[in-house]
């Protein structure tokens, strides 16, 4: 049996008072999508931040390729092969497509190998093409979700950590997106998916994790959780 890509253990975050997560336990394998359901407030995008280490961690452990990275810096753990697109896209709105694209890279040196990139990118999204010298701030909200994932793809990523990628979009356009991460699949990137659209997440996933208010209450195969009860009637309507 292949060796988990990332392992968390234990994990427990506070925002000040507030216990965010409690104790979690989670386990990704090299090549899935693996997504996390839940409501809102229930700690999902906390469980990114900390991956990525923008929070801090109060207790428990996180392994990346069998190394502790609890301790490391958001930019060694770019380095190390971790890439997080964030809710609400964040893009860098006074910066032209191919700015935001270039600084995805920040943590490379080869001017080659990322000019290399940025027209793989450009493959995978054509409209970030036709739009590559506009301000991203002026591009559609599925224009500018694609350049968030695209952005996060220029750091060469072997864990993609993607938070509410279909969030205010039409539903067009989250088909599109959402077939873009099963390609990236293909691609050999392994995705932790966090998604309000729970039965579209479980759709493309091979295995989900349930948080309810900052505890981890069920994991399974997606196929399974999209049959389960509990699910069906708190997430799939």
């Amino acid at each position: 049996m292949q060796n988990p890509l990332l392992e968390i253990q234990g994990l427990s975050v506070n925002y000040g008072g507030i216990q965010a997560l409690q104790a979690i336990d989670l386990m990704i394998y090299p090549g899935e999508v693996v997504t996390l359901i839940g409501s809102n407030g229930a700690g999902k995008s906390t469980t990114l931040q900390a991956i990525s280490r923008i929070i801090n961690i109060r207790q428990g452990q996180i392994l990346y390729n069998g190394e502790e990275i609890t301790r490391r810096r958001p930019h060694e753990v770019v380095k190390l092969g971790i890439a997080h697109s964030p809710e609400g896209r964040r893009v860098l709105a006074r910066q032209t497509v191919l700015d935001n694209l270039e600084l995805g890279a920040y943590t490379r040196s080869s001017r080659l190998s990322i000019k290399s990139d940025i027209e793989q990118q450009f493959l995978l999204f054509p409209k970030l093409a036709e739009r590559k010298n506009q301000l991203a701030g002026t591009l559609s909200g599925g224009e500018q979700q694609m350049l968030a994932i695209a952005r996060a793809l220029m750091s060469r990523p072997k864990l993609l950590l993607l938070d509410e990628p279909s969030l205010g979009l039409a539903p067009t356009i989250v088909r599109e997106i959402f077939s873009i991460i099963q390609n990236l699949r293909e691609t050999g990137v392994t995705i932790l998916l966090v998604e309000q659209n729970a039965n579209l997440a479980l759709q493309i996933a091979d295995r989900g994790y349930v948080l309810e208010a900052g505890c981890m209450t069920l994991s399974n195969k997606a196929s399974e959780l999209l049959e389960d009860d509990r699910v069906r009637q708190a997430y799939l309507g």
